[in-house]
């Protein structure tokens, strides 16, 4: 089963928290709603900004947004102009009194939804898939996923029939729960029709409880050390007789 369902989805309340955070009582169609309405819109309104993921906490009559970005300043502006034409825009959508907040992602290649939409941006500028795949490959795995698998499904190439190639490096452990395993889909749309991305990262074993409030102890999108959850050492090598 692990195969098959979405990892993130399957890690919820053991290692992984959720990107909405209300009570929403008789409101909750609604809220669910106007959440995917937010997030489209941020979507659409910085396609440069290298989002990941908008986490969207409520209160009763605020609404506070935490976009974790790999290019911070693109959201931000300069002097915070960006950010305070959003808060306009978005009270026009919601009818609330909103607030951002801005994490930014240090290493991009470790982040599932990054590597996913970085892959289609070249698929769409005609680089060679493999070429694509590989490089991310090699770059998740140099700044230090423990394993990584990248899945493209399509007229690759321009072939008349369409297929599906992967490429894989370390380990993917599925049916681990306490693996922490960061996962996004993604598409390219290309001359030739629309391409899948599938993109699975391996960061680490989580052991201990880990804190799933929403933005809490973040300082980076890899497990920390300590109670927000720390990685299993590596066995000793052995000696060679």
């Amino acid at each position: 089963m692990g195969q098959k369902v979405n990892p993130i989805s399957l890690r919820l309340g053991i290692i992984k928290g959720w990107d909405s955070n209300w009570y929403g009582g008789k409101s909750f169609a609604e809220n669910i709603v106007e959440d995917h309405n937010i997030r489209k819109y941020l979507a659409a309104r910085i396609v440069k900004g290298g989002i990941s993921k908008v986490v969207i906490e409520r209160t009763l009559k605020r609404i506070t947004l935490t976009i974790h970005t790999a290019r911070p300043g693109v959201v931000i502006g300069k002097g915070g102009s960006e950010v305070d034409k959003l808060k306009e825009e978005l009270k026009k959508i919601t009818g609330k009194e909103l607030q951002i907040n801005i994490f930014e992602i240090k290493r991009p290649e470790l982040d599932a939804v990054l590597v996913g939409e970085s892959i289609a941006q070249q698929l769409k500028a005609r680089i060679s898939y493999r070429r694509a795949m590989k490089q991310a490959i090699a770059s998740a795995m140099r700044v230090g996923a423990l394993g990584i698998k990248i899945k493209c499904a399509g007229r690759l190439g321009g072939a008349e029939m369409a297929r599906t190639e992967q490429y894989k490096e370390g380990a993917i452990p599925l049916h681990t729960l306490r693996a922490d395993i960061d996962y996004a889909v993604s598409e390219a749309q290309t001359v030739y029709g629309k391409i899948g991305i599938k993109v699975w990262i391996f960061k680490g074993l989580v052991f201990g409880k880990r804190d799933l409030s929403p933005n809490v102890g973040l300082t980076s999108n890899a497990p920390s050390p300590g109670p927000a959850g720390r990685r299993r050492p590596e066995a000793p090598k052995r000696k060679r007789r």
